[in-house]
C-alpha cells in the first residue's frame, strides 16, 4: 500500500479489526520509509461498475467508475448537522452499494443511485432528503423547495397520523 505522505510503496499492518457494520476492515499501517501512521478500509467489492452520467442526449453520456467515497460524501454533506450518526450514513452507502453491485448490471445510471439515496434519506432525516433533493432535482427557486417540502410534510403527516 502507497504511503499517502512519502508515497513509498511498503507499508507494514500494525492493527487489523472490522469497522462497526462489519462491513469492512479496517487496517493501521505504518509507512517503512518515513515511518508515518495511515487508515486504511478493505472492503468486499463484488463486481466492477460504471455509473453513467446521462447528458443533453445519449451521446454526450459520461462513464465513470462507482466511487463508495465520492456517494459517502454526498450523503454526509446533506446529513451535515443534523445528529445523523455515521454508523447510520455507512449502512446507508453500504446498502446502496450492495444493490448497486447485485442487481447483475455492469452499468448503473447516476439517477437510479440518486434515488436510492433519496429512498434511505427519506426514512433517516427529512431535512437531509430535502437538502438531497434540492441539489439532485436542481431546484432554482424558493417555490421548488416549498412544493417539495409540502409532500415530505404530507408523507410524514400519514406516518404519525
Amino acid at each position: 500500500m502507497r504511503c499517502p505522505y512519502c508515497a513509498h510503496d511498503d507499508s507494514q499492518v500494525k492493527d487489523s479489526r472490522p469497522t462497526e457494520d462489519s462491513a469492512a476492515i479496517r487496517r493501521r499501517r505504518q509507512c517503512e520509509g518515513c515511518g508515518a501512521r495511515f487508515t486504511t478500509f478493505e472492503r468486499v467489492q463484488l463486481r466492477e461498475v460504471t455509473v453513467v452520467k446521462s447528458g443533453a442526449n445519449p451521446q454526450e453520456a459520461r462513464r465513470e467508475p462507482f466511487d463508495r467515497l465520492k456517494l459517502e460524501q454526498s450523503v454526509a454533506l446533506a446529513c451535515r448537522k443534523r445528529g445523523v450518526e455515521q454508523e447510520r450514513i455507512d449502512r446507508l452507502v453500504s446498502g446502496i452499494q450492495r444493490q448497486v453491485e447485485t442487481a447483475g448490471d455492469s452499468e448503473v445510471s447516476s439517477a437510479r443511485i440518486g434515488e436510492l439515496v433519496m429512498d434511505g434519506l427519506r426514512q433517516i432525516d427529512s431535512v437531509a432528503y430535502i437538502r438531497f433533493a434540492s441539489v439532485y432535482r436542481d431546484f432554482s427557486e424558493a417555490r421548488d423547495f416549498e412544493e417539495f417540502a409540502s409532500t415530505v410534510r404530507d408523507v410524514g403527516d400519514l406516518d404519525h397520523g
